[in-house]
């Protein structure tokens, strides 16, 4: 037995930093006194989600390796990245509020005099290594140091693509406070955050930070850092509300009834962050697809006079077998098809959802990959023809108050945790 200690602990050595720390303690107490908590794991709101691609890995290799729709994967030249500056940012937004997509589900928002982060990614790659895994299609519209103050970095769960062990290091650093899911403060402990600058919640619990309000709500997705996914930290989206303006992140979800509960409870909303790229046919529960994106969007706003809808999850990390593009494209159909608001920056563009123009350029189109191996420039003339046609529909259906049937998308998601991609 001896030497069975012996080699688990030799293991343990091995273990990548980035793997990060399992809960312990009165940490696990407290999980495993959660209501989402049961038969030793975190439970999905609407039953077990699949978190493993479905079919066969054989099935899933041929689309991954397929050699003429891989290169639609990725841009064909440089993202046209804002190169985020003090200047950008250092004046208070006119409005009070402002966002500023930095790539993926990155968001810095400028709220009521109040800077939240929401899952910071400023590593090259999404991987506990350095030399392998999903590297960043885009480099960081600007670096972390020259961010400036933050009152609170929030986290929506424990993939690698949403909690970055570089940028956490960083940002441990300073005088930062960190809003977590139940479980995930040991990886941040284990990274140097000291405890007393941690707020770890369960769905449903709120806590304040520098007159913001914030409150984990439920996701539909999972956990996991290591080789052993024990689903003992929990995923969540998250609802900050200041004294004027609040806004919702979803983090990674598969679409579920319980958006509508959040935009009851919450809402409506001065923007939602809503994710809506790596989906796919081989793992349907964990992630959405626009379709279910723009749904979940009217769910939370109530419909779609609301605020508008920032897409996130998207164009920085190859990790699913969709176009590079596709997101992109699909969110403005399905933006154009309920005639709600949606705003498109490029990476490192601010904008202030309340003003009265947000950008609504498709940026990508310029690097974006046809099958024919060009760009995507070939299929805009039919593209906006079809949202225009749209646009006049949603509109002459609001006009004679006709109900619109929004019916049911298909679902898909990106398991880039659990696949080669990521």
């Amino acid at each position: 037995m001896a030497g069975f200690r012996t080699l688990s602990a030799g293991l343990r050595t091995l273990r990548p930093e980035a793997f990060g720390a399992d809960p312990r303690g009165e940490r696990m107490a407290r999980i495993r006194r959660s209501p989402h908590f049961k038969d030793g794991v975190f439970q999905n709101p609407g039953g077990p989600a699949r978190t493993r691609p479905s079919g066969s890995t054989l099935d899933f290799a041929k689309v991954f390796f397929d050699k003429d729709t891989r290169p639609r994967r990725v841009p064909q030249g440089p993202v046209p990245v804002h190169t985020t500056t003090l200047a950008d940012i250092s004046r208070p937004p006119a409005t009070g509020l402002r966002l500023t997509w930095m790539g993926h589900s990155s968001v810095l928002a400028e709220i009521d005099g109040r800077r939240v982060l929401f899952d910071p990614v400023w590593g090259e790659r999404c991987s506990p290594f350095p030399f392998a895994g999903p590297k960043r299609l885009h480099p960081v519209p600007l670096p972390l140091a020259a961010l400036g103050p933050v009152d609170v970095v929030v986290i929506s769960h424990d993939h690698y693509d949403h909690l970055d062990l570089p940028s956490i290091k960083a940002l441990a650093g300073t005088d930062t406070l960190f809003a977590v899911p139940l479980g995930v403060g040991a990886h941040l402990e284990h990274w140097g955050v000291p405890a007393d600058r941690l707020r770890e919640l369960d769905w449903h619990e709120t806590t304040k930070v520098a007159g913001l309000t914030l409150t984990a709500t439920p996701a539909r997705h999972f956990c996991g850092r290591g080789l052993r996914n024990t689903q003992h930290t929990l995923w969540a989206s998250w609802v900050v509300a200041g004294g004027d303006h609040r806004v919702y992140h979803s983090g990674d979800t598969g679409y579920f009834g319980g958006f509508k509960e959040i935009g009851a409870e919450h809402g409506p909303f001065d923007a939602t962050m809503i994710q809506i790229g790596a989906y796919s046919d081989f793992w349907p529960d964990i992630h959405m697809t626009p379709e279910e994106g723009m749904r979940a969007h009217l769910d939370l706003q109530g419909g779609p006079e609301g605020g508008p809808m920032l897409p996130i999850h998207w164009a920085t990390f190859n990790l699913a077998t969709h176009p590079w593009a596709e997101p992109g494209e699909g969110t403005r159909s399905a933006a154009a098809a309920v005639g709600a608001r949606i705003a498109l920056p490029r990476p490192g563009e601010p904008f202030e959802p309340t003003a009265g123009t947000i950008p609504s350029e498709p940026w990508w189109r310029g690097v974006a990959r046809t099958s024919a191996g060009g760009t995507a420039r070939a299929g805009q003339a039919v593209t906006d023809a079809a949202i225009r046609t749209a646009s006049d529909a949603a509109a002459m259906a609001q006009a004679d108050t006709v109900s619109d049937d929004r019916g049911s998308a298909d679902k898909g998601t990106e398991g880039s945790e659990a696949l080669p991609a990521g």
